[in-house]
């Protein structure tokens, strides 16, 4: 990966992170559950990707879907995630957490940042679920971050382009705004030239089909017929290295 631009790829399987690494990415940003927005993954993938992988990994802090309002008992769970990615020596972890008025929880947010040193700490998209994005990126910057994940409060971050380009400016090189959320190939350099961000944030994902010769279509183990049985999101190797090519010739 080029040294003037990171792309992280999002990534729920060793297969997908394999293939970002495959096709170039810079960083991985591990986790379980995308469907759910991504959880925290499990002790043996962590492992297995540290062996298997060359690249940096950073991994979700995350105890459960939903939002992002914390029982004591679960951030208890977060701290313990974070011992386990400082003795594995990985690259960094990902998290954030919510008051239950909409704002940055700093005072435990800082105590996970200092917690985490010396690994690199990214406040995810919880964020992008605040009430005051102005005063939310003040917040964040106070706990030590390093870098702040956004789709810019919108579903899809080239929709949210006008604030993550507004994020940039107030943050002023006091911590990296790295866009998130609905960005691919055809809509990358569009997101380069309004933001200017340097980093990205992407899954780079394929509909992959299942190798079962037998299937059940009457049973949804999630629950809802949304979420497929038999096919799987996995990272594209072809589409991680064409962003990678587009981030290059940007410089």
């Amino acid at each position: 990966m080029s040294k003037g631009y990171v792309l992280e790829v999002c990534v729920d399987s060793i297969e997908s992170a394999l293939a970002a690494q495959e096709g170039g990415a810079g960083r991985i940003e591990l986790c379980a559950n995308l469907y759910e927005g991504g959880t925290t993954p499990s002790a043996g993938m962590i492992e297995i990707a540290k062996k298997n992988l060359s690249l940096d990994i950073n991994i979700m802090i995350r105890p459960r879907g939903g939002d992002f309002l914390y029982s004591a008992l679960e951030y208890e769970i977060m701290k313990r995630e974070i011992e386990l990615a400082k003795k594995l020596k990985l690259n960094g972890v990902v998290f954030g957490i919510l008051t239950k008025d909409g704002t940055i929880d700093v005072k435990r947010s800082k105590e996970l940042v200092q917690l985490a040193q010396p690994l690199n700490v990214t406040f995810h998209r919880a964020f992008d679920m605040t009430k005051n994005p102005e005063q939310a990126l003040e917040d964040v910057i106070s706990t030590g971050a390093s870098r702040l994940l956004t789709s810019g409060m919108m579903n899809e971050a080239p929709t949210g382009a006008g604030l993550i380009t507004r994020l940039i400016e107030n943050a002023n090189n006091r911590i990296i705004i790295m866009p998130g959320a609905g960005i691919n190939k055809d809509n990358i350099k569009d997101m380069i030239s309004i933001t200017g961000a340097k980093e990205y944030h992407l899954t780079g994902a394929s509909v992959i089909k299942s190798k079962m010769k037998y299937t059940n279509p009457k049973v949804f183990l999630g629950g809802i017929p949304e979420i497929p049985e038999y096919e799987r999101l996995v990272t594209d190797v072809e589409r991680i290295r064409s962003i990678v090519s587009t981030l290059k010739s940007a410089e």
